[in-house]
């Protein structure tokens, strides 16, 4: 059972996608030197892996010399690991030959994001709620704009990786990507008042609380919603 479990066209993807993550992550380095990796059994139902197919991504990268392995302690990112491999591709700003500023980011995100939340419903795991609600929290506690900034983007990333499809997570990752501009974070600490703040915290746990009841279609309206507002109080449309 087990070899046809791994060997699935969906396991298979998911550990192609496992794979793809840890490798951004640490090439990227929000995965820094000595963190520890999230445990086999949280990455098999976050990706839609198998245990076993999950052992083999780390073995891979254990035999790459980019994480480390200690019984009773867990895997770590290995020190210097980041400059063993290449930079991830910004495929959208190679093509377009310029940076991408946050108006384009937004018009882009209106289209694109309120799409997942079907995808979410059918498809995310108790993890994936999970992490959700810790980003959620760690958001709320945030004590600067740079840490809900930072929070608030893993949320609609970790929304992305909940779809279990590949392609949503690099759109999110182009995304985190766009908001780490410097341009991204001049116009939130301008437009990011308290009051605004508690909006977007409320929107988030709406949205969330939504997915969790598998109720895709008011997930998708309160995400619409909450992005078009980010869009106004950024811009003044």
């Amino acid at each position: 059972m087990g070899d046809v479990e791994a060997k699935s066209p969906v396991r298979a993807a998911g550990a192609k996608a496992l794979a793809a993550y840890l490798r951004d992550e640490i090439a990227s380095g929000r995965l820094g030197d000595g963190v520890k990796l999230p445990a086999e059994r949280q990455l098999s139902e976050q990706f839609g892996a198998s245990r076993g197919a999950v052992r083999r991504v780390l073995q891979d990268l254990k035999d790459r010399g980019l994480i480390t392995q200690a019984v009773g302690s867990g895997t770590f990112v290995r020190p210097g690991a980041a400059k063993a491999l290449p930079a991830p591709e910004i495929v959208i700003d190679e093509i377009a030959g310029t940076q991408t500023s946050p108006a384009e980011l937004m018009e882009a995100r209106l289209l694109i994001e309120p799409l997942m939340p079907k995808l979410i419903a059918r498809n995310a795991t108790s993890s994936d709620f999970a992490r959700m609600m810790e980003c959620i929290e760690r958001s709320e506690a945030a004590q600067s704009v740079e840490e809900f900034e930072r929070w608030d983007g893993e949320l609609h990333r970790t929304f992305a990786l909940a779809t279990h499809n590949s392609f949503f997570l690099k759109v999110l990752e182009l995304t985190n990507r766009v908001r780490e501009q410097g341009e991204w974070g001049r116009l939130k600490r301008h437009s990011l008042t308290p009051e605004r703040r508690k909006e977007y915290e409320a929107q988030h746990r709406a949205i969330v609380e939504a997915l969790r009841d598998r109720d895709a279609d008011q997930a998708g309206d309160v995400l619409t919603e909450h992005l078009r507002q980010i869009q106004r109080n950024l811009f003044g449309m």
